[in-house]
C-alpha cells in the first residue's frame, strides 16, 4: 500500500517563487513518484487567524485552487479539498484541547513569535499547533512535507496522538516529517528568506513588468562583480554552470545581470500564466473538483472520527 502524504497551504495571499522552489515543486514531485497517496487542502480555518473579511476569503481560496492545479497538483492523482469542509478538522482539535496544556502550547514557535511582536494574541494563533495536529492525524498520514524550520509541526502531531493513544487507546499513527533533501532557503529580493511578512517576494504568475520591477529591486551587496542576492535567486532558474559563466563573463555589469534574470524568469513564468489563465476561464470545475475532493477526504475523516469518538466513549 502507497504511504498517505498530507500537507496544506494557508489562502493568505499571491504565491511567490519560495512558495514553488521550496515546497510546492517538491508536492508535485512526490505526487508523481506514485509512491504515495497525497491529500493537499486548502487551510482556510488556519488562514482566518489572519483574514476576516468573506469576499476576501472566498477569492484567495479559489486563487490558491487555481494555483495547485496551475502548478501540477492533479486531482485525478491526488485528493484535493478545502479544510473547512471537513468538520472533523476542527471537532478534532476541540478532543485533542481536552487533553493538552497551556504550558505545552506555549512552547510552539508561532506563539513565540507573536509574544515576541507584543501582539495581542488570538486564541486561534495558540491554539494553532493543535489544529494542525488534528489535519494530520485525520487521515492516518505516514508522512508530511516540512522544511526544516518546520519540524516542530510534526513533532506537536505526534506529542498529541502519543498522549492520546496513552489515555484511550491506540487510535491513532504517528507521522514523521519529510524533508526533501537539497531543497535550499530561497532568498528574497533583499537577501533575506522570502516571505510575504517581509515584503520582499516575487511573486508566482508574475507579469513581466512585474518580474522586471521586483528585479530591478534586488539589493546588490557585492564587492566581487557578482551580486549575490541576483545569482541566488537566477541559479533556481538556469543551470549553475551555464550560470557562473554568464556571471563571469558580465561581473559587475548589474544592468546586464538583472536583465537577464528577468527573461528567464519570465520565460518561466508565462507558461504558467497561460495554463492559470485557461483552468481560471472555467471556475466552475475547479469548484466541482474541490466538493470531489471533500467528499473523497471525508469518507476518511468520518470513519477516523468513529474510532475516536468510540474510544472516548461517546459512541
Amino acid at each position: 500500500m502507497k504511504k498517505v502524504l498530507l500537507s496544506g497551504v494557508k489562502p493568505t495571499g499571491r504565491l511567490h517563487i519560495g512558495n514553488y522552489f521550496g515546497a510546492m515543486k517538491q508536492f508535485v514531485e512526490l505526487q508523481n513518484s506514485g509512491d504515495y497517496k497525497c491529500y493537499f487542502f486548502i487551510a482556510d480555518y488556519h488562514g482566518l487567524n489572519f483574514i476576516h473579511d468573506r469576499n476576501e476569503m472566498k477569492r484567495l481560496t479559489l486563487d490558491l485552487a487555481l494555483d495547485y492545479m496551475t502548478i501540477g497538483l492533479d486531482p485525478s492523482e491526488s485528493i484535493l479539498f478545502k479544510q473547512s469542509d471537513i468538520s472533523a478538522h476542527t471537532e478534532l482539535a476541540w478532543i485533542f484541547d481536552t487533553i493538552i496544556t497551556m504550558p505545552y502550547l506555549m512552547r510552539a514557535h508561532a506563539y513565540k513569535d507573536a509574544e515576541t511582536r507584543n501582539n495581542e494574541i488570538n486564541v486561534g494563533t495558540f491554539n494553532y499547533p493543535v489544529l494542525m495536529a488534528a489535519d494530520i492525524l485525520l487521515y492516518d498520514t505516514d508522512v508530511v512535507p516540512v522544511g526544516s524550520d518546520q519540524k516542530q509541526h510534526v513533532e506537536y502531531a505526534r506529542d498529541i496522538a502519543e498522549k492520546f493513544n496513552r489515555i484511550f487507546n491506540e487510535t491513532f499513527k504517528l507521522p514523521e516529517p519529510l524533508i526533501v533533501e537539497g531543497v535550499a532557503t530561497v532568498p528574497g529580493i533583499d537577501g533575506k528568506k522570502m516571505s510575504k511578512s517581509h515584503g520582499n517576494v516575487i511573486s508566482l504568475f508574475s507579469t513581466t513588468d512585474e518580474i522586471s520591477k521586483a528585479v530591478m529591486g534586488i539589493v546588490t551587496d557585492s564587492d566581487a562583480g557578482i551580486p549575490i542576492n541576483v545569482y541566488n535567486i537566477h541559479k533556481l532558474f538556469v543551470n549553475d554552470s551555464e550560470l557562473k559563466k554568464f556571471y563571469d563573463e558580465n561581473a559587475g555589469k548589474y544592468k546586464i545581470l538583472k536583465e537577464r534574470l528577468v527573461s528567464d524568469i519570465d520565460t518561466f513564468m508565462k507558461p504558467l500564466r497561460e495554463k492559470r489563465a485557461e483552468i481560471a476561464s472555467d471556475k466552475s470545475t475547479v469548484i466541482r473538483i474541490l466538493d470531489l475532493g471533500a467528499r473523497r477526504a471525508n469518507e476518511t475523516a468520518a470513519a477516523k472520527m468513529a474510532a475516536v469518538k468510540k474510544a472516548i466513549g461517546v459512541i
